[in-house]
């Protein structure tokens, strides 16, 4: 039984955006030797989600996927971005002092509560099978990391897990 876990860190902006991980599970995969078995790729931010999408080719003007962009321009009809405090419950006052008492956070930081909403919908983990030391992602399939906190620029990790013989 081969089970290997390394972290990816990523470098994120202080926008919502998508980074394609694909490569690095891949490489993962390889490195563990494994055959047959799962890999999960998943993350501990509460503002962040990990997805299995389709590659698309075209790019907004920052970069993103227009399918990527897709999803977050519906998702934001769920939950509109955070632009002022008090437009959603979250975060209240005791968070906002504790943020900055015991973290030193911006008050501002903590208008994020969409990217914690739709974290919750996207889920933080995916499962991928991995049959003849290949994962099995589909012809277009690809696996994002996504921030979905845009108050700041900062660095998210990604858990890649590999488990199987």
């Amino acid at each position: 039984m081969i089970v290997a876990s390394r972290s990816l860190v990523v470098a994120t902006p202080a926008r919502q955006e998508f980074f394609d991980v694909t490569d690095e599970v891949t490489a993962c995969i390889a490195e563990s030797g494994l055959a047959d078995g799962v890999v999960v790729a998943s993350t501990q931010h509460t503002s962040c989600c990990v997805i299995i999408q389709e590659e698309s080719e075209d790019v907004t003007y920052y970069g993103t996927q227009l399918i990527l962009q897709d999803t977050l321009n519906v998702l934001a009809k769920i939950a509109p971005p955070t632009r002022n405090e008090g437009q959603y419950l979250h975060p209240g006052p005791i968070h906002i002092e504790n943020a900055a008492t015991l973290r030193g956070e911006h008050p501002s930081w903590g208008l994020n509560t969409d990217g914690h909403i739709i974290s919750s919908i996207l889920g933080r983990s995916v499962t991928v099978p991995v049959q003849a030391g290949q994962a099995v992602l589909g012809e277009f399939g690809r696996i994002y990391l996504g921030d979905l906190d845009a108050v700041r620029d900062r660095e998210r990790t990604v858990v890649l897990t590999v488990m199987g013989r």
